[in-house]
């Protein structure tokens, strides 16, 4: 079992400067590779406090200098917020100074706050999305490709800075049924997540992606699976409901600003409002790998059961969770369970 850290890089309040996220964010993704995580993935967000990282790219590059074996992805690149021509040069710039450890996850993106100031239409996202990956998929696969489309027309073009992994970077996508289709008809990977639900969602979440991949002719394992998960090990109580108090601020603020109705008395910080879709700390503590180091041990086994991931991607970096306890939490997981849940998935005998 592959195991990552999702490193949001939120800011929950002014009490925290934007420098001090991005280096703690830094730190987790350095931390990270000492403890024997297989991959750090970093998001895209812009204009609010949700997530401060405004190119994973660009902390793929930095963290390349920093780290020698850790993978370095993005969770993912807004493909529509981006002009792909340029973004073709810049995977290949990060995968060179990376040593070939780029992971290249892109998505559609969803939250029209962005759009709007970006001056791009969230409506056309789906086909946005499309055209630009194929244009993505031109230029990592072909010498020199074109492209004459809805969105984009290219001439004969070019890119002289080219990924080291060839023929190109692992691939993940995330978004809905129509992007998990296209991942296993093309060959690519997916992103998932079961939010706060408990083993229901996983299994319902199961089904869904063996029916999309039965759909397109494939075996639900010609595709990888990341599943995006809150986990946390500790006897502490306070430490826990701390973390699950992040954890539902950074879903709270998630569902404002899908749902389109993010609230800023200042044009920037986003109001953290409770909603009717909001768990308790202990319905919360039920539902995910929280509590004691065995007891997030039983609950991923159990839920790898269920879902068969390739990799559980563990969300380290949220809202002010103190940065002290995260590292030595992101050190727990290195010492005590990644060993501990490999052993027990190993053959017998192994």
């Amino acid at each position: 079992m592959e195991f990552a850290t999702f490193i949001l890089a939120a800011q929950r309040g002014y009490h925290q400067s934007c420098d001090g996220v991005i280096r703690n964010s830094i730190e987790q993704a350095v931390v990270a590779e000492q403890a024997g995580f297989d991959t750090a993935w970093f998001p895209e967000h812009h204009f609010n406090n949700y997530s401060l990282i405004p190119s994973p790219l660009m902390m793929v590059a930095h963290c390349a200098g920093l780290t020698s074996t850790i993978r370095l992805g993005t969770a993912v690149c807004v493909l529509p917020l981006h002009q792909p021509q340029r973004l073709l040069s810049e995977i290949g710039f990060a995968d060179i100074v990376a040593n070939g450890r780029l992971e290249l996850g892109v998505g559609p993106g969803y939250q029209q706050f962005e759009f709007e100031r970006f001056g791009a239409n969230i409506d056309e996202v789906p086909a946005v999305f499309s055209e630009y990956l194929d244009i993505l998929l031109k230029g990592l696969n072909q010498d020199i490709f074109e492209h004459d489309g809805r969105y984009e027309n290219i001439p004969p073009t070019a890119i002289s800075v080219r990924p080291v992994q060839k023929p190109t970077p692992p691939i993940w996508i995330a978004g809905g049924p129509a992007r998990m289709s296209r991942a296993y008809r093309e060959g690519h990977n997916v992103f998932v997540t079961a939010f706060h639900n408990g083993l229901e969602g996983l299994s319902t979440l199961r089904d869904s992606i063996e029916k999309t991949a039965a759909a397109e002719g494939k075996n639900v394992t010609d595709a990888k699976i990341s599943l995006l998960r809150c986990c946390y090990a500790s006897d502490d109580d306070a430490e826990i409901s701390s973390y699950l108090d992040n954890a539902r601020f950074q879903r709270r603020l998630s569902e404002a600003l899908h749902q389109r109705r993010q609230q800023s008395l200042d044009g920037y910080l986003l109001q953290e409002t409770p909603t009717q879709q909001d768990l308790s700390f202990e319905t919360m503590r039920e539902n995910l790998p929280i509590g004691s180091v065995n007891r997030v041990i039983d609950r991923l086994l159990e839920e790898m059961d269920i879902l068969k991931p390739d990799q559980i991607a563990i969300q380290s970096q949220l809202g002010d969770f103190d940065q002290k306890t995260m590292l030595r939490q992101i050190e727990l997981w290195g010492d005590k369970i990644i060993p501990a849940v490999n052993k027990a998935l190993a053959p017998a005998g192994v």
